[in-house]
């Protein structure tokens, strides 16, 4: 194998690894920038690869054929939204504490997928396998060195969630929704006085949190594993998180914390080509990803600023 085409491949596999971490991290900023806490995008991607598994499955078992994954994309995000109003319920309405809130919906998800996979399907550990989506090459773009093999010949998920950053970051900081959103998180109490309904504004944001994690789970399940266990997303949604701070809430600070997470999965793989990499446990190599991502965590502390009322519940009648 040349240098130009390994380097493609590992451009390609950073992408694959990367597109879930995309869409839950800019899930994640809807919430948080709308000031709710939302550790809860772990079991939000696990609700999300189940559904998909599940809605992709049986459409794929009624004889829909290539409409299938996006049968599971589709439940993925009514899944995702569900998951995500049960938090948003409990910290808006409620007030309950959003860090405790998020847990539990990362509990949730975990008894409650397994459960269901075991019921569905006579007890298995996991959803039979079905056939997830294709990569897709674009003609002429696709045969650039490089970044062709890397970027232009990839699943659709992976060119949905690069349009998607574009479109979230023009939304957040371009439109009159956006600057609502964004207020809500920094002066609710201003926010409220100029008619911005908080609370309202808030469950858009932590619902459009749960969609986009939702997607997120789904697209592990239809192009990486083709099925789901207890073990699929395995700490991605933590990931995102980190992706998310990393990024300083920024839909484009966010992708390229994203893409840094993506490859250093992809480069866990890759390790293991070389031969001096046989005498190193692969637990270490497995490890990568996530010391990576504590190292990152620890570096952005002082440094990233939240948006300023984040975690504060609001109360109307302190304004």
């Amino acid at each position: 194998m040349d240098v130009l085409t390994l380097l493609g491949q590992l451009l390609n596999t950073t992408l694959v690894f990367s597109t879930a971490l995309i869409f839950a991290s800019l899930g994640g900023i809807f919430s948080e920038r709308s000031g709710v806490v939302n550790i809860g995008l772990e079991g939000l991607m696990m609700f999300g690869a189940f559904a998909a598994a599940v809605g992709g499955y049986y459409a794929q078992e009624a004889g829909m054929g290539e409409l299938a994954p996006w049968v599971g994309v589709l439940s993925a995000m009514a899944v995702g939204i569900i998951g995500s109003l049960i938090h948003a319920v409990a910290s808006i309405t409620f007030k309950a504490d959003q860090t405790i809130s998020g847990t539990v919906i990362n509990f949730l998800a975990a008894g409650s997928t397994l459960y269901m996979v075991k019921l569905l399907f006579e007890g298995s550990g996991e959803t039979p396998l079905l056939d997830g989506f294709s990569k897709f090459a674009i003609p002429g773009l696709s045969k650039i060195p490089i970044i062709g093999e890397g970027i232009f010949n990839s699943y659709p998920t992976t060119y949905l969630a690069i349009v998607l950053v574009i479109i979230v970051y023009l939304v957040l900081f371009k439109t009159p929704f956006g600057l609502r959103l964004r207020a809500v998180g920094e002066h609710p109490s201003a926010a409220d006085t100029l008619g911005v309904n908080v609370n309202r504004m808030r469950y858009i944001g932590v619902m459009m949190s749960g969609m986009l994690a939702g997607i997120g789970g789904a697209t592990i399940t239809l192009t990486t594993t083709g099925t789901f266990a207890h073990n699929t997303i395995s700490g991605q949604g933590f990931i995102a998180i980190a992706a998310m701070i990393f990024g300083k809430w920024n839909p484009l600070g966010a992708f390229g914390a994203a893409v840094f997470f993506g490859f250093s999965q992809a480069i866990r793989n890759y390790v293991q080509l070389f031969e001096w990499s046989k005498n190193i446990p692969q637990e270490f190599i497995y490890m990568i990803p996530y010391v990576l991502t504590i190292i990152v965590l620890v570096s952005t502390v002082g440094r990233s600023s939240a948006p300023k009322a984040l975690g504060q519940a609001y109360d109307p009648s302190k304004r």
